[in-house]
């Protein structure tokens, strides 16, 4: 199963200042082995997962940001109104003491997420980090992770 990484990479390879082929002189003429391809394969995985993890906390980011608003909406509140929360698709009457601890309670939540969010980021940026080492420690220029 192994093959010629030179014409793999002749056909994916391009350089950052101009997009072009790379020279023959930056071309790596060592051949693709196994473990190297689930090393691309790996690296390729953590990148899919890296570009969800951002999205997901970024995500949760927006609705700290409305839960923020909304905790601003009732500290300017005199306490003793009842609010309007949403369940779901329906409303409902709560105190506006319930209305903050329910606030307070979901800022936890989210936060916690963002904080195992932050983690697996970085856990994920670590492994890349080896495999590039790897990787252009074999390929050298023959080869874009980015």
């Amino acid at each position: 199963l192994l093959f010629n990484l030179q014409v793999f990479l002749n056909t994916m390879a391009t350089v950052s200042s101009g997009g072009g082929m790379l020279r023959a002189e930056e071309e790596s003429e060592a051949e693709v082995r196994r473990e190297d391809q689930n090393n691309i394969n790996k690296f390729a995985r953590l990148n899919a997962r890296l570009n969800e993890v951002k999205a997901e906390k970024e995500s949760i980011k927006k609705q700290l940001e409305g839960i923020d608003d909304a905790s601003t909406e009732l500290m300017m509140g005199s306490g003793e109104k009842v609010m309007l929360m949403v369940g779901g698709e329906t409303f409902f009457e709560v105190s506006e003491e319930y209305a903050t601890e329910h606030c307070e309670a979901e800022v936890e939540k989210l936060q916690e997420q963002v904080d195992g969010l932050e983690h697996e980021e970085a856990d994920i940026l670590e492994e890349q980090a080896k495999l590039k080492t790897i990787l252009y420690g074999r390929f050298g220029k023959s080869i874009q992770l980015e």
